[in-house]
């Protein structure tokens, strides 16, 4: 059996891209980043790329952030700590000004072009650019073996998907594992001119498009002659550097055939997440070999009483009494009161208890408990962080609901997300 690759130490940098506005998973993104999004009720988005470069050991980790970076820059001080022994390192570069730059980054190729002084002083042989915003578990030892076995400069992750999915991507065609040329976001009608080759079990599932995962291995010194030298001006990777790089250079494709989404919207990120309630989950968090990391909370156990629960993730800290929770995330410090029926639901949770003079006092004034109340029905939603919401509150999504925007909710592809800190009184139907 062959030996499974090693990174070797400083032979490997890592750069985690913090996404832009996030507009799409509004109103998740109104006051956080798309990375700092919470995920499976107790971790955030960027937690994922971290902790897939630590299970590869790569150790060394810049965040590039900007965008309502205040929360994520908060989580990655608080959870990334290592040995005073130790070379590795989470850092975050927020956006900034200087004397030569004025402006903000202008995509992902500016973006990591206004961190390499800040990049340069580390040493390394390659450079590993991710995105702080996807889902999946990769094997980044096995992809970058494969970049030094075909003799690369550049080297692109990606994976086999359908055409129907294929113009929500760039799409390649390689030869021998060598990318031979790119197109971006292709309309449907020239998708029969981009097919690659690809494994019987993804021909099987229809799957003959090559995509990108936005996900990159750089031959260290070419990716500072791209973005210093030769184009000064370019500011996207997927748009610009990669697709004028193929001519040029040698360019490769590591087709990885896992589970892989990429948390764009609405539904997707709905999607995801209730995808963990699964009894075989595509993206495993039950793995003793890739482990998600995250802040260690010191939270209590969860305590339920008198709920059934049916395909239920449940985090640490929750105190429930519901009737019946089915297929849904129930994450931190979440408090679901007596009667109450929870389905296809991920609710956040909350970031801090109520003490009991607060109860007493909300109970005196009629005002909603932290958490959610008796006698609810909640169907297709999400709760996010800290809501409060009152006794005999029905909401209710599905297909039949137009996308809408509210102060204290937004509707988007049949899903109810209830806003951050929002206050449901007793009796609201949605």
């Amino acid at each position: 059996m062959a030996s499974k690759p090693v990174i070797k130490v400083n032979e490997i940098l890592s750069v985690i891209l913090g996404g832009g506005a996030g507009s799409r998973l509004y109103p998740l993104t109104a006051n956080r980043s798309k990375p700092a999004v919470p995920i499976a009720g107790k971790y955030r988005l960027v937690d994922i790329p971290i902790s897939n470069c630590l299970n590869n050991d790569i150790g060394r980790m810049f965040v590039l952030t900007q965008f309502n970076s205040a929360s994520l820059n908060r989580h990655i001080k608080n959870t990334y700590h290592f040995s005073a022994f130790s070379k590795a390192f989470v850092d975050i570069l927020a956006a900034e000004q200087t004397p030569d730059n004025p402006t903000w980054y202008q995509g992902t190729a500016d973006a990591v072009r206004q961190g390499l002084r800040h990049i340069a002083p580390f040493e390394s042989d390659y450079i590993l650019i991710l995105s702080g915003d996807q889902l999946y578990q990769m094997d980044f030892a096995e992809m970058l073996d494969n970049h030094k076995n075909l003799g690369a400069d550049i080297s692109i992750a990606t994976i086999p998907v359908t055409e129907r999915e294929a113009p929500e991507f760039g799409i390649l065609k390689s030869s021998a594992g060598l990318v031979t040329s790119f197109i971006e976001k292709p309309k449907k009608e020239l998708l029969p001119e981009w097919t690659s080759e690809t494994s019987d079990l993804m021909k099987m599932q229809g799957r003959n498009h090559l995509a990108s995962m936005g996900i990159y291995i750089f031959n260290r010194q070419l990716l500072f002659d791209l973005l210093l030298k030769e184009h000064l001006t370019a500011t996207d990777f997927g748009k610009e550097i990669i697709p004028q790089s193929i001519d040029k250079y040698k360019v490769a494709s590591y087709q990885y055939e896992g589970y892989w989404t990429d948390i764009g919207n609405i539904y997707s990120f709905f999607e995801a997440n209730l995808g963990l309630t699964k009894d075989l989950p595509d993206f495993n968090l039950f793995d003793n070999e890739n482990a998600i990391y995250t802040r260690p909370r010191m939270l209590p156990p969860a305590k339920i009483s008198g709920t059934t629960l049916e395909k239920t993730l449940v985090a640490e800290g929750s105190i429930i009494n519901a009737s019946r929770v089915e297929n849904s995330v129930i994450g931190i410090r979440s408090r679901i009161g007596h009667g109450t029926t929870v389905v296809s639901t991920y609710i956040m949770g909350s970031d801090y208890y109520e003490t009991l003079p607060e109860i007493a006092k909300a109970n005196e004034g009629g005002y909603p408990l932290l958490g959610i109340g008796d006698r609810c029905y909640i169907k297709n939603a999400i709760l996010d962080k800290n809501v409060r919401i009152g006794n005999d509150v029905r909401i209710n999504g599905g297909s039949n609901l137009e996308n809408s925007d509210h102060a204290l909710y937004t509707v988007k592809d049949g899903i109810v997300v209830v806003k951050k800190g929002a206050v449901i009184p007793n009796g609201f139907v949605i």
